[in-house]
């Protein structure tokens, strides 16, 4: 799936950008830089964060700032285009109070808010509690 993904980004096949990519797809859950690092063990750190760049700009990944947490990132969903795909996330971030993991939550219906005199870019929106394996 990895090669295939890539190649629909019109993303260059590598094995570091095939190895970086198959840590995001053995997470369920949102991870962070240290986590990628420790998974695909000795790199060069300057390509890392192109490929995270790369990924990113190619809606492959988004990112998911928390305040006080580490950014951390995960999978778009299949369909996300790399033009303006941080609008395409109607899901929820949930970050278990207990595990402190940040899961990517689809809802129903993602609540749509206009403000008199704003234009709203884009709407993040976290839940906290426990995940199913903290329940």
């Amino acid at each position: 799936m990895s090669e295939k993904l890539l190649k629909d980004k019109n993303i260059r096949t590598t094995p570091f950008r095939l190895a970086v990519l198959d840590v995001f797809e053995r997470h369920k859950n949102a991870i962070g830089l240290s986590t990628i690092e420790e998974k695909i063990g000795a790199h060069d750190r300057i390509t890392l964060y192109r490929t995270l760049k790369t990924f990113i700009d190619k809606g492959i990944i988004h990112e998911i700032t928390l305040p006080g947490e580490e950014k951390r990132m995960a999978l778009c969903a299949d369909d996300c285009e790399h033009d303006g795909h941080q609008h395409q996330h109607e899901h929820i971030h949930f970050q278990c109070k207990n595990c402190n993991e940040i899961f990517c939550v689809d809802v129903d219906d993602f609540p749509k808010i206009k403000l008199k005199h704003y234009k709203i870019d884009s709407l993040e929106i976290t839940a906290k509690g426990l995940c199913k394996k903290c329940k």
